[in-house]
């Protein structure tokens, strides 16, 4: 594997200045040097460092076969690119390395991951996937161990080819690993499996699926123990709309429930969604010193428009997010370290709202933004950011349905549409904001909601206006810039 890794690293390192210089190339997001990305993948702790592996195409900014891009991180805030991880180099993986996961074991990093051979020219039908591990001492170099650990999908109502992204823990003496699936007639499904020792593989069942609207295929299963209760992620594929929920062409969500062990049922109560933006999907997830549950995802949606493919990268990283139980759900909350990232605040306090207003130093590209609004006695309160040029960023709260509105339809080059997520009915609105210069992440009352898309705007668009109907008043916005972190 090291010549393939090496040819990669070529090819990454000659595009790379020309994709960092441009002005939608991230400041503080995690993005690949220059070509593609996509799932986040190997997302763990070793050895006193945080491991983002990622999906990643490093000859060109389109999908491809695919290789495991790395990062790491001592903070999760401020990260450093390392080579290429891993790349197909077996008759097993020779079409790509897909997704899958990491734990330590032994003092060394082990990944599992999903190789994938195309059989046929159809890549929904011809393909062969087998479930692969590797081997780190030092978690940046790797060594594929010489055989699949699983080799086909087992016998039953379960599709023999579309049976991939491993995702491994240990529960006593035991580990266990979650695989998406879809039934034979394309029903989404995760299978779960145990082994003892990592090489030998035990099917125990089918352990979750969903009857009604669940989509055709589960990717990318995530499952942990929160709280009180277990906890399975997911990205469901085909799921339809309902009200307005579930309308990108993909979904991320996450159902509550608790596994039984010793049959593999996961008894689980219905979909929520990770992300009520546009461009959210195959979160994964790892637990901190600290014991936290951190969530990272693809901050893309397939088959949307990106129009950085022209400048020879595509694909970022979310923020980091901490996942925080709330009763049957849970908050998605902005990981707390990354206040270190701030500098020359600029604040306001108790400033009334009806007609738009904008404040001296309230602007930017890469910036931070909190505000505590008392909307008693508006009907409506809007915030629009990266405003320039004819363009803008619009969010907007409205009492009468207790929605908020995300709409990038003037958000810049390629992209547009709504979205819409209803929030508890109360006289306060908390929005947090985090802009980067082609992302806007706002969570909305303490992560209650979270709202995500990738946006296109010039360079010189930056400024930000407030506008209510009615009368509101913006009790505090603190505003900072924001450090790059790579």
């Amino acid at each position: 594997m090291e010549k393939e890794i090496q040819i990669a690293e070529a090819s990454i390192q000659e595009k790379q200045p020309e994709a960092e210089a441009h002005h939608w190339y991230p400041g503080f997001h995690v993005a690949p040097r220059a070509y593609w990305m996509n799932d986040p993948n190997g997302f763990s702790y070793f050895k006193g460092e945080y491991h983002l592996f990622y999906q990643h195409h490093p000859f060109s900014p389109e999908w491809g076969p695919m290789h495991w891009g790395h990062a790491v991180s001592r903070d999760l805030v401020h990260w450093e690119h390392l080579p290429v991880a891993l790349a197909p180099s077996t008759q097993d993986d020779a079409d790509g390395c897909f997704s899958g996961s990491a734990i330590e074991v032994d003092g060394k990093l082990v990944a599992m991951y999903t190789g994938n051979v195309w059989t046929g020219p159809d890549h929904d039908s011809d393909l062969k996937q087998v479930q692969m591990i590797a081997e780190s001492e030092d978690g940046i170099h790797f060594t594929k161990w010489p055989e699949p650990v699983i080799k086909g999908a087992p016998d039953g109502d379960i599709h023999p080819f579309h049976f991939r992204d491993p995702k491994v823990w240990k529960h006593g003496d035991t580990y266990y690993c979650v695989l998406g699936s879809r039934t034979k007639d394309h029903k989404g499904q995760v299978l779960l499996y145990k082994s003892v020792d990592l090489k030998s593989w035990e099917f125990v069942a089918v352990s979750a699926k969903k009857e009604e609207n669940g989509g055709f295929m589960w990717e990318c299963p995530d499952f942990f123990h929160l709280g009180e209760r277990d906890v399975l992620v997911m990205s469901p594929q085909g799921v339809k709309p309902e009200g307005n929920k579930f309308h990108n062409l993909h979904q991320a969500v996450y159902v509550l429930g608790e596994l039984d062990y010793e049959t593999g049922k996961f008894t689980h109560g219905d979909f929520h969604m990770l992300d009520a933006g546009f461009d959210f999907y195959a979160p994964q997830t790892l637990e901190d010193p600290e014991g936290r549950r951190v969530m990272i995802g693809w901050m893309d949606m397939w088959e949307s428009e990106m129009p950085t493919q022209a400048h020879g990268f595509c694909g970022a990283m979310t923020i980091p997010r901490v996942l925080v139980p709330d009763g049957d759900r849970l908050l998605v909350q902005p990981l707390p370290e990354l206040a270190e990232l701030r500098e020359e605040e600029v604040y306001v306090e108790n400033e009334p709202i009806s007609a738009k207003r904008t404040f001296d130093s309230i602007s930017g590209t890469c910036i931070e933004m909190k505000l505590e609004v008392n909307v008693k006695d508006a009907d409506a309160f809007s915030v629009n950011v990266r405003c320039g040029n004819g363009q803008k960023t619009f969010l907007k709260w409205e009492r009468q349905d207790s929605s908020v509105t995300l709409d990038r339809t003037e958000s810049g080059a390629g992209v547009s549409g709504t979205r819409t997520v209803e929030v508890k009915k109360q006289d306060r609105l908390t929005l947090h904001f985090f802009l980067d210069q082609s992302s806007a992440e706002i969570f909305i009352n303490n992560g209650e909601a979270v709202m995500t898309a990738r946006i296109y705007p010039e360079e010189t668009s930056d400024g930000i206006e407030f506008e209510a109907d009615g009368a509101a008043v913006i009790e505090r916005l603190e505003k900072w810039d924001l450090n790059k972190v790579i």
